[in-house]
């Protein structure tokens, strides 16, 4: 199975895509978009997107891309964020003096950045990316931040592990198939939804009462800007869900408070 990550070979998607899908070949792009391209297109079979960090939050622009999209979500895996300092082998610590990485993970490793003045940050499209960079350089000045299965891939060097400042760190992530090649597994107990309502007082509290009233317990909520009409918005939602027909009731609920409904996909829950 091909399946698509935005970032290259050694990214935390790269982990994501194997833990989703063992076998997966993995087809690295440079943009979001020309992920979800290759999956419409059918150049792939799948795609593994990070929907939401612990610390950083959600990634608005893939929550856009999953309602454009003729797509469904069918697993979630979590993944533990652990970042490093990585160079060429034969660097010292002390002899960095640029670092390269996105900037998320520059900025959940500020601590460490702040504690060696001497390192300018950088901010680059990619983690693992910015260790591939390094190893074309081929200059012992300049250390990304990435993951461990970065640094073995491109065959770099850690040179200090552990540097993000929150070791509660993690990355929840979706794999992603076309809906007419995607089947509801059977024994999903969530279900992520995006619906729209009416700009009227009390829209949003009918919708979601409703889910309340049948049991369905909602565990996230984010709203996003509807494209070309102003203050407009769409909710993506999250419920645990304790049956395939409770899912099916959940939509139902929701049909009559609201001007679009679009179920996003029903999957097991993740744990670590």
């Amino acid at each position: 199975m091909k399946v698509a990550i935005q970032g290259e070979l050694g990214a935390f998607s790269h982990e994501a895509a194997k833990k989703l899908v063992p076998e997966a070949e993995i087809v690295p792009c440079s943009l979001s978009a020309e992920v979800f391209a290759a999956l419409t297109s059918g150049q792939v079979d799948a795609a593994a997107v990070p929907i939401e960090n612990s610390l950083a939050g959600s990634v608005l622009e893939h929550f856009d891309l999953l309602l454009a999209h003729d797509v469904r979500v069918e697993r979630e895996a979590l993944i533990r964020i652990r970042h490093n300092l990585i160079a060429l082998p034969g660097a010292s610590i002390d002899g960095i003096r640029r670092v390269y990485s996105h900037a998320v993970a520059l900025a959940q490793c500020r601590r460490f950045l702040a504690g060696h003045p001497g390192m300018q940050a950088i901010a680059f499209y990619d983690t693992a990316g910015s260790v591939k960079q390094l190893t074309e350089l081929g200059e012992h000045e300049v250390a990304g931040i990435a993951s461990k299965t970065a640094a073995e891939y491109y065959g770099a060097q850690i040179l200090a592990e552990g540097i993000e400042d929150n070791p509660e760190n993690f990355t929840r992530f979706f794999l992603v198939r076309q809906r007419s090649e995607s089947a509801l597994d059977p024994a999903a107990n969530k279900m992520s939804v995006a619906f729209s309502v009416e700009n009227r007082p009390g829209s949003l509290v009918a919708a979601l009462s409703a889910l309340s009233a049948i049991g369905t317990n909602l565990t996230k909520i984010e709203s996003r800007p509807v494209h070309g009409k102003p203050w407009e918005y769409v909710f993506y939602v999250d419920c645990q869900i304790r049956s395939a027909e409770e899912g099916s009731r959940a939509i139902a609920a929701l049909e009559p408070h609201c001007a679009m409904v679009k179920e996003l996909g029903r999957y097991q829950e993740a744990h670590l």
